[in-house]
């Protein structure tokens, strides 16, 4: 079994099996990364991965998991941004104890 040698931000330089180390690769950009736990502190790892690491590390044997992006990201956007503003109002809009009915009247005037 391949060891593969990474950095933890807190423990700094580790070694772990090939097979604790899973590459991710977004099937829309190409864009890659690698995460693992490590041995030592148990915090999750992720960094970003060129297209050597990822060939590298799939060859040796760790598990690759493709993902897409979320189809809203192409549906058409309309309006402006929501800002700040927008989001407090939303928050002490949901701090009433009516929101759920606000919420259903706009609804049924559709």
């Amino acid at each position: 079994m391949a060891i593969v040698r990474a950095t933890c931000p807190t423990c700094g330089d580790i070694e772990l099996n090939v097979k604790s180390v899973q590459v991710q690769l977004c099937i829309n950009t190409t864009a890659s990364t690698y995460s693992f736990l490590c041995p030592d502190c148990r915090l999750i790892v992720n960094k970003d991965a060129n297209e050597v690491i990822v060939d590298s590390l799939t060859r040796a044997g760790a598990p690759l998991v493709t993902w897409s992006l979320p189809a809203e990201l192409q549906e058409p956007k309309v309006g402006p941004a929501i800002c700040h503003d927008d989001l407090l109002e939303f928050h002490m809009a949901l701090e009433s104890e009516s929101w759920q009915q606000e919420l259903a009247a706009l609804s049924d005037r559709r």
